[in-house]
């Protein structure tokens, strides 16, 4: 990483873009699966600004900046969860919008940021700038189409970590779809029903996943939760079924803890099991040239970074396995407002971001001018 001094500070024309950027983005809705509209606005947007921008075959807005050996890849998400929420900017500066947390913030940022780039970082590195599709859908198409097309030297994930939070992994993820179907009874007779058989898959793979990760924090546990929940019987045959998500550490393959449910639900009569959302834990090291930079930038604006690790999921555990390179999570806003009607993020935080984002890349493209083959 380089000891230069830092990006200038943006100009007011340049803060100004970069607000009306992410405002306008957050307005257009975007549902996963529904990127069109906003993807062109994006392309549009960087275009205009010196980018090479196009949308790609799987719908993803990619723009490119800069022309030398070393490569970074700037990877947000343009979807939404649903939610109708009136967008406007309140009194006190504040975006409120679906998105604007969770992620179109984090991903504007970057574009703002990589459109602010001085001449110097441009001609020491390729910035690649990716709006992903369908990252809050089970399909991430965006993510895993990109991580088969671009080759990078660093990434940063735009998710929202606050200014000054650098989030170095993710939970995995298993979703499991249960389902029990059995002849009807009187209920006055003995023998159970569908229902209570599937309530007794449930405690057992509760009782499973509070042992799986004993001793250690949040992060190292097995999180179950019923996400759907259900009964019904047609006086021939009841039926009951569930949707039972987990959260795995890094301790725990979503393979292994497959295996573990299947075993915990082995004898249960009348048992259809599906399981969907195979998402591998990842926990990237926190000391490398792209943390430092990020590290560097925010003291430089006032701040004291903090490294986090998050319960959930994002386009990082997509991607880690095809690139193994220094990567971490960075965004403005408050990931507990994420899919909340509270949604909103601060412009005066999404401004310092937009400014340590600018000054981190050009430390490190200043201080990574090599290409890959040539990297320590």
């Amino acid at each position: 990483m380089s000891d230069a001094a830092p990006a200038p500070a943006l100009t007011d024309a340049a803060r100004q873009d970069a607000r009306a950027l992410v405002t306008e983005a957050v307005r257009i809705p975007s549902l996963s699966g529904q990127e069109g509209e906003v993807a062109a606005f994006l392309v549009e947007w960087m275009n205009a600004r010196g980018f090479t921008a196009r949308v790609d075959e799987a719908g993803n807005a990619v723009g490119e900046r800069g022309q030398g050996p070393f490569t970074v890849a700037l990877l947000g998400h343009m979807d939404t969860v649903p939610g109708d929420l009136p967008v406007h900017v309140d009194e006190r500066g504040v975006l409120h919008g679906r998105g604007s947390v969770d992620a179109k913030g984090p991903l504007c940022a970057f574009l703002a940021a990589v459109a602010a780039l001085p001449a110097g970082a441009l001609a020491a590195a390729r910035f690649v700038v990716v709006g992903a599709t369908e990252e809050e859908a089970p399909s991430s198409r965006g993510a895993r189409h990109i991580r088969t097309a671009l080759r990078p030297d660093a990434v940063l994930i735009g998710e929202p970590s606050a200014w000054e939070g650098l989030t170095l992994g993710y939970k995995g993820r298993l979703v499991a779809r249960v389902r029990v179907r059995k002849d009807n009874f009187h209920t006055a007779g003995e023998g159970t029903s569908a229902a209570d058989d599937l309530t007794e898959g449930w405690f057992r793979v509760r009782t499973w996943a509070a042992g799986a990760g004993a001793g250690g924090g949040v992060f190292d546990g097995v999180q179950a939760t019923i996400q759907d929940l259900g009964a019904c019987s047609d006086g021939v045959t009841q039926e009951a079924w569930a949707t039972f998500g987990f959260r795995l550490p890094p301790a725990w393959s979503p393979e292994a803890a497959e295996a573990a449910v299947r075993g915990a639900l082995a004898d249960l009569d009348g048992l259809d099991l599906e399981f969907v959302g195979h998402e591998t834990a990842v926990r990237h090291p926190k000391d490398n040239a792209l943390t430092r930079a990020m590290r560097v930038a925010i003291r430089a604006h006032g701040g004291t970074p903090v490294f986090k690790v998050k319960t959930g999921t994002s386009d990082m555990n997509v991607v880690a396995g095809h690139w193994p390179v220094p990567t971490l999570a960075y965004g403005p806003g408050d990931s507990a407002l994420d899919h909340t009607p509270e949604e909103r993020l601060d412009l005066a935080e999404y401004d310092r971001a937009v400014a340590v984002l600018t000054d981190a890349l050009t430390r490190l493209a200043l201080g990574s001018a090599f290409p890959r083959s040539a990297a320590p």
